[in-house]
């Protein structure tokens, strides 16, 4: 018989043990001596489905309780200093929450014409109670004093 006449039968390998079994079923007769009923594609997918879901809310409470008690944080900055290149500010951190972390703070103007222009200033681990001062050079903003806003977060 010639190659045209035979038919090709589609095949994929048994979950179990890797032996070519028909795209309908799961499992070998090695592997499934008695015949039970093989799983569903939809009850396979929604197995997985599900172990996904229980993995991302697990990751997302273990974020949560990590970041815990961390903040807030007070926060003060000193008036705006022209330097080459940019403006200097002192800033100075107050972690008033119960768990250690780092500070990112945004400073923000409400100057016509550099609204919505940003920068940010991160802080080391500040202990509960502790503050921390850092002085940065800002260049976002141009290097002629303007008022200046911040707000910090965990």
């Amino acid at each position: 018989m010639s190659d045209a006449g035979m038919s090709k039968v589609l095949t994929q390998p048994c979950v179990r043990c890797g032996a070519p079994v028909s795209l309908q079923t799961a499992l070998c007769e090695r592997c499934n001596p008695l015949g039970l009923a093989q799983p569903s594609a939809s009850q396979t997918h929604g197995t997985v489905f599900l172990g996904i879901g229980a993995a991302v809310l697990i990751l997302a409470s273990l974020a949560a309780s990590s970041v815990k008690g961390i903040g807030p944080f007070d926060v003060q900055m000193t008036p705006a200093i022209s330097v080459p290149g940019g403006l200097s500010v002192q800033v100075s951190v107050t972690n008033t929450g119960s768990g250690g972390g780092a500070a990112t703070c945004r400073v923000t103007t409400t100057k016509l014409g550099s609204a919505g222009v940003q920068e940010i200033v991160t802080t080391e681990r500040i202990e509960p109670g502790a503050t921390v001062s850092v002085e940065r050079e800002l260049r976002a903003f141009g290097s002629e004093p303007i008022p200046l806003l911040i707000s910090c977060g965990g």
